[in-house]
């Protein structure tokens, strides 16, 4: 089923120039027409298709997701009652998901059983198991821009699956291996630039050796280093620079825009998410804000990224990079993240026996299940007489790695663990451990700061944007857990202002990424840490990384 949505946030203001951000997603794109003060006027949304033929391959289809970037493109330009003359750039950003092309551009399949639609492995597929060991198995010194070991989520495990695999339908036909965001930048443009943020954080491009010969040649992808590693991209640019001669006639067409119009050299999704919300200014002036390369960006939905930039490469063990410019050019950058966020909470609502008639409650009074959940943690903590709802878990704990840890152990075994269990199962009970599972994830992210900061980070404030952001639970207990103020940007859909910031730095709005920012980001709401918490947190903490020592001692017992 096809979904469409629209909506109208603002209203167009005479003599503005405006931009326009698409966001391609897991399940969507998404595009938003942007004043040039950062103002989001409309957005329209389009679900795309996925294929899953099989546990652990995901495909998609780079024409199905260009119709729907000219779909939802058109839709907030006619729905915006902009002029297309009126519309300056256009930013893109996507998932790190890998696009093959042919010799003459055509798509190529990357299915086993030849879907000719398929011609994208996407990010979250992780056939190339095997090759990723492989890799890691080399110990080359690249794979310490990558925390230590290469990613499934990155492309050379998936392009030595393809060659291993599917050689004569794929690998010896293809001519052009894309990112996705670079595949929309060559669509719109005809350019064959690649983006710094996707090659160097996806796909081992470092700043002293940019592709590394070496590399490709000890894994076994030495086809690639031929003609300057033009399958893969020989001309890198900074992403927000301008791509090409803008907009081709074709692709003017299709969008309902002017030939020539701006296109920006793109990003991945999290760090153009980064760009969206890391120049936004806390709306309490009292707070001091500190420089670009203290604040950390944290995209939280279904998963969430941890994003620092830094002034020098710093190296963190089980945190991807350092990268050079992959986020704010001039800048190194760390992504450290959690394979399961938001996903994570609704597992565990979801599969409590008391979570139906729990759901018909908040449904009953108009609620979000999480706000609902919340008003029962204030009740027991009310009757209990305690002074703090973070208290109702003093005798129940979690390590929330359900689906492995990414960051800062970097070890896809690990298990989740609860600690506290009784027969209780009220919707008072499914609440305390709703909160015990927030809790988790705010000590998970305290941990990966923790670990950035022994190398050398200095994180002072957070910005949440993503779906999380509007969970209060959620922001608190970051709060209190980090002891760090945590900004919620009043936009509240930093993506699509980031690829908006692309197109408006490539047109020229303002001469760099960074004061298009600091000119467009705007302001945002700020939640303190409950001092008074501090000493509760600190000993669930120490709770915390206890469990993971305790689980690493079950698996030594066992594998004795």
């Amino acid at each position: 089923m096809i979904v469409v949505k629209f909506c109208v946030l603002g209203k167009i203001l005479s003599g503005m120039r405006y931009f326009i951000g698409v966001d391609v997603g897991t399940g969507s794109v998404r595009a938003a027409l942007v004043q040039q003060d950062g103002k989001l006027v409309t957005a329209a949304s389009k679900e795309i298709r996925i294929w899953n033929p099989k546990p652990d391959f995901y495909q998609q289809s780079s024409e199905d997701i260009w119709s729907a970037v000219i779909f939802t493109v058109k839709s907030v330009c006619s729905t915006g009652g902009v002029d297309k003359d009126d519309v300056g750039g256009i930013g893109f950003d996507a998932t790190c998901s890998l696009v093959i092309r042919d010799k003459q551009g055509k798509p190529l399949s990357v299915c086993p059983e030849g879907t000719l639609d398929c011609d994208i492995i996407m990010w979250m597929d992780h056939r190339a198991s095997e090759e990723t060991d492989l890799i890691n198995a080399t110990k080359h010194g690249v794979l310490k821009y990558t925390g230590g070991g290469i990613s499934l989520e990155m492309e050379p495990p998936k392009l030595l699956w393809l060659k291993q695999n599917l050689k004569e339908q794929c690998w010896d036909k293809a001519g052009h291996m894309f990112d996705l965001c670079d595949f929309l930048t060559w669509r719109a443009t005809d350019s064959l630039t690649r983006s710094l943020c996707s090659v160097t954080a996806k796909w081992t491009y470092t700043k002293d050796k940019q592709f590394d010969p070496q590399f490709y040649k000890l894994i076994g992808l030495e086809e690639l280093c031929e003609k300057n590693f033009e399958k893969i991209g020989s001309d890198i640019q900074p992403q927000g620079q301008p791509c090409g001669s803008g907009l081709t006639e074709q692709a003017a067409t299709d969008l309902g825009l002017r030939p020539g119009t701006a296109v920006a050299v793109g990003m991945i999704d999290a760090h153009c998410a980064a760009i969206g919300c890391l120049g936004c200014i806390p709306s309490d002036s009292s707070i001091s804000i500190p420089p670009l390369h203290s604040r950390v960006a944290m995209i939280s939905g279904t998963s969430t990224c941890h994003m620092q930039l830094s002034e020098e490469a710093l190296f963190v063990p089980g945190v991807w990079g350092p990268n050079w410019s992959a986020i704010v050019p001039g800048y190194w950058s760390a992504e450290g993240g959690q394979s399961a966020a938001g996903k994570l909470m609704d597992f565990v609502i979801e599969t409590h026996t008391a979570y139906q008639d729990t759901l018909k409650q908040a449904q009953s009074r108009n609620q979000h299940i999480t706000d609902y959940l919340f008003e029962l943690l204030e009740n027991e903590a009310r009757s209990q007489g305690l002074s703090s709802m973070a208290e109702l878990t003093k005798d129940f704990h979690m390590w929330p790695d359900f689906h492995g840890n990414r960051s800062p152990l970097a070890d896809h075994t690990l298990k989740g663990m609860i600690s506290g269990l009784t027969l209780r199962s009220d919707a008072a009970g499914l609440a305390i451990l709703y909160l015990s599972t927030v809790q988790a994830l705010a000590y998970s992210t305290h941990h990966i700061l923790s670990e950035m900061r022994k190398c050398g980070h200095s994180p002072d404030i957070l910005y949440v944007c993503g779906g999380l952001r509007k969970n209060k639970l959620y922001i608190q207990t970051h709060a209190d857990a980090t002891g760090l103020p945590v900004v919620v940007p009043d936009e509240k859909e930093s993506v699509l202002l980031g690829a908006a910031i692309l197109g408006a730095t490539a047109a020229g709005l303002h001469p760099t990424i960074q004061t298009c920012m600091e000119n467009m980001c705007g302001k945002g709401e700020v939640t303190l840490p409950a001092k008074q918490d501090a000493q509760f947190h600190m000993k669930k903490y120490q709770v915390f990384l206890q469990m993971y020592r305790d689980q690493r001692k079950y698996k030594e017992i066992m594998n004795g």
